[in-house]
């Protein structure tokens, strides 16, 4: 009799509310950025625990093609917490409240003019299957924790003195902002380590 593969525990509730509680995320000043707000989305069974990654469509006028976390821009007079839970109903079909939220990463801005608050969001009790809408999501990818548990690479690029963040998924890298708060999600949730990504450079390509 052979034995099956190890439960994987750390991206269970418990486990993400104690090390989201122990690091001290930083807010940003927004400036002139506008807010926006993505979710870390934690799916799957017990001990094999997967976070939702899309694809956004290529006819999208902005960032067509590219990898995302659901989430989007704040509406007036919304919160960044309001504005989460509201995209994950838009754009995969989950509907959740507020005790479904486990705790927030650094505020991440990025070169188009955003200041990106990242919530990890519990969807795992959910009911229904994710659902993604046409019209802001291609493909829906769950990704398993030894995938999010994997080594940035940094490059170097001549208009920027700061490093390029790239997470490589599966045959891709994907970069920053998604990259650096899948990056930062890994090193305080998987291991515990109060690692910042606000100096993390993006692609020249993702500068507009």
């Amino acid at each position: 009799m052979t034995d099956g593969p190890v439960p994987d525990t750390r991206l269970e509730r418990d486990a993400i509310v104690a090390r989201l509680a122990a690091f001290d995320a930083r807010p940003l000043t927004t400036g002139g950025h506008r807010r926006a707000a993505v979710a870390l989305a934690v799916a799957g069974a017990p001990g094999a625990r997967e976070l939702v990654l899309t694809r956004r469509p290529t006819r999208m006028r902005a960032h067509p093609g590219q990898f995302a976390l659901p989430g989007g821009r704040l509406d007036d007079g919304e919160s960044a917490a309001e504005a989460v839970l509201r995209e994950l109903d838009e754009e995969v079909g989950i509907r959740v409240g507020p005790e479904c939220l486990l705790g927030r990463l650094d505020d991440y801005a990025t070169r188009s003019g955003y200041v990106i608050t990242p919530f990890v969001v519990w969807i795992a009790d959910a009911d229904g299957p994710l659902r993604p809408n046409p019209d802001e999501v291609e493909v829906i990818y769950r990704v398993s924790a030894a995938e999010i548990d994997v080594d940035a690479q940094f490059v170097a690029i001549p208009e920027s003195p700061r490093p390029v963040v790239q997470w490589p998924f599966r045959t891709t890298r994907i970069h920053a902002p998604t990259g650096a708060v899948v990056h930062q999600f890994r090193e305080v949730v998987l291991h515990g380590r109060a690692t910042r990504v606000a100096d993390f450079e993006q692609p020249v390509f993702a500068w507009r």
